[in-house]
């Protein structure tokens, strides 16, 4: 993990409490704690994703997410819900530029909002051959956020962490490649794959998460290229 931002000495201390269990385990952080897969040494299209981590929404107390679902009809990822975030642009400095301008095209963040603590390890994503660099992020001012791109975006949500660590809402997937993994049900979405993977390690990582059900089988998802049928 490679730190990133302007960040002073001390500039930590005003940030909630929960930040710090979080940050010092991201700080030994590698990329085989996020997935089994392995960025191929041709590599892939650089792209960042923005972790925005928030507080309060919608009353509830402690820390949410910022998600946002994909567009049905887009080629890769169609309908899935995700982290704000996309391919680099010839004109970006650099993962957390990328992460900052795509959530600013896609639902309208202020860039000036926002407190970039880390930068995690690169991840490879197969489906759409992404090295994605996912960034973390305090939203220290918060501000309402909409669709602004409705052929990529369909809908952003403010998720609370307690809802997403509820044991009612979380569940293992089978694809039908055989891939099993962590995923969500929330607010009408099922998020699973590599935004369900990453939501489920940093909840570990932070002390939130209880353990995952045991007993219960994996649902099956039904596949339409990469996209799980309703």
């Amino acid at each position: 993990m490679t730190p990133s931002g302007s960040e002073e000495p001390g500039a930590t201390d005003a940030l909630p409490s929960w930040w710090r269990p979080l940050l010092d385990r991201v700080a030994t952080s590698e990329a085989a704690d996020f997935t089994r897969l392995r960025v191929p040494e041709n590599g892939g299209r650089a792209a960042a994703v923005l972790i925005l981590l928030g507080e309060g929404a919608d009353g509830v107390p402690g820390p949410d997410v910022l998600l946002l679902q994909r567009a049905a009809d887009m080629r890769n990822h169609a309908g899935q819900p995700a982290f704000p975030g996309g391919a680099a642009d010839p004109g970006d400095s650099g993962p957390v530029a990328t992460a900052l301008r795509e959530a600013s095209e896609e639902v309208g963040l202020d860039p000036g909002s926002v407190e970039v603590l880390a930068t995690l390890p690169p991840l490879w994503i197969p489906v759409s051959r992404f090295v994605v660099r996912p960034v973390l992020g305090w939203w220290r001012a918060p501000h309402p956020v909409h669709v602004r791109q409705p052929a990529e975006v369909a809908r952003v949500d403010r998720i609370p962490v307690a809802e997403l660590v509820d044991p009612a809402n979380r569940i293992r997937v089978r694809h039908p490649s055989g891939y099993v993994g962590a995923a969500f049900r929330v607010r009408g979405m099922l998020v699973w794959g590599f935004t369900a993977g990453v939501l489920a390690t940093l909840l570990d990582l932070a002390g939130w998460a209880g353990p995952w059900p045991e007993d219960a089988e994996p649902v099956a998802l039904p596949i339409t290229g990469d996209r799980p049928v309703p």
